[in-house]
């Protein structure tokens, strides 16, 4: 049967969104995180399996573009948001994908993103911050699905990409970090699918 693990020379790969208060890593709040755990049918197949996520207080002392705000449509104030501190919010991210990548015999995970070094930079910037031990993520690696779909479709924005591997786009529920992580999630197995069809890897 076949196994991830030997797909990825042992990494997970695991699709990450964030949701920021604007462009800077280390001085910006991390306001939204959402992840999409990967798995492989017994065919060799990439299907989305799961998405954990997680609304994120700003840290003390962080910036917040209110551009940022308008794009993503994040209400800082509202009671439904239930947002956590930065090193909970990570350990309910780290926690499911740490087991994924126990029960599917990888060593580590691989960040799957579009843009992939904007969410892997806040994300480490937050690791950093909250001196966070046990983050399974590959520290500088990681996989762009902008590359990607710049390979297999000639397109580089997600909205556009995930329409040309003949995928639903609703705009009104872009930027939210769940509905986008689910997006790239879903254009990423498109095209290793794709991959695996035309050439049998």
């Amino acid at each position: 049967m076949p196994r991830i693990a030997d797909r990825f020379r042992g990494f997970l790969p695991v699709v990450v969104d964030v949701e920021t208060g604007g462009f800077n890593a280390q001085k910006d709040a991390l306001l939204e995180i959402a992840a999409c755990i990967i798995r492989m049918d017994d065919f060799g197949r990439l299907m989305v399996a799961e998405t954990v996520a997680v609304n994120v207080d700003p840290f003390d002392g962080a910036n917040i573009d209110p551009k940022s705000l308008e794009v993503t449509g994040i209400n800082l104030d509202s009671p439904l948001r239930n947002a956590l501190p930065e090193q909970e919010a990570l350990r309910r991210i780290a926690q499911p994908v740490r087991r994924e990548v126990r029960d599917t015999g990888c060593q580590r995970a691989i960040l799957v993103g579009h843009n992939s070094f904007f969410d892997l930079s806040f994300l480490n910037a937050a690791i950093g911050r909250t001196e966070f031990k046990r983050s399974p993520f590959h520290p500088f690696s990681s996989f762009d699905t902008a590359t990607l779909a710049g390979l297999a479709f000639g397109q580089t924005v997600l909205s556009r990409s995930v329409q040309a591997a003949g995928l639903e786009w609703n705009e009104s529920h872009a930027h939210s970090a769940i509905y986008d992580a689910e997006k790239t999630a879903a254009l990423f197995c498109a095209i290793v699918n794709r991959w695996k069809i035309l050439t049998g890897f």
